[in-house]
């Protein structure tokens, strides 16, 4: 989609949303970007280092049981207990511009839980 182009489908409104709030945070050593991903299916979570432009590490609801909400609760559960075991104990929560709603806040409650700061 070019730069000034008019988004049409709801992936690329939701791709404009993430670029718009991509412009004001950003992750760092000490405070790292957690980034949502919500397939139909399945979530995914990535703990994101914007300084040195790396990820960290990756939790996806595969091999979980539950219903999608109940496996994005223990996404953000096991973030947080990766991230407490690499010393990560605040991050800024990216929600790559989905709703802060459903399975997204599930993450986010699951990851402060845990025990994450954001």
């Amino acid at each position: 989609m070019p730069k000034n182009a008019i988004p049409k489908t709801r992936e690329e409104k939701r791709r404009r949303r993430h670029l718009r709030v991509r412009k004001t945070i950003s992750g760092s050593a000490e405070r790292p970007r957690l980034v949502v991903f919500r397939s139909l299916k399945h979530m995914s979570v990535q703990i994101v280092d914007d300084v040195q432009g790396r990820t960290l590490f990756t939790v996806t609801d595969m091999g979980l049981d539950g219903k999608k909400s109940e496996k994005s609760l223990q996404v953000g559960k096991l973030v947080a207990e990766r991230a407490k075991a690499a010393g990560i104990t605040r991050v800024v929560f990216d929600r790559a511009g989905y709703q802060y709603h459903g399975r997204v806040k599930a993450v986010a409650d699951g990851a402060r839980e845990g025990g994450l700061e954001f």
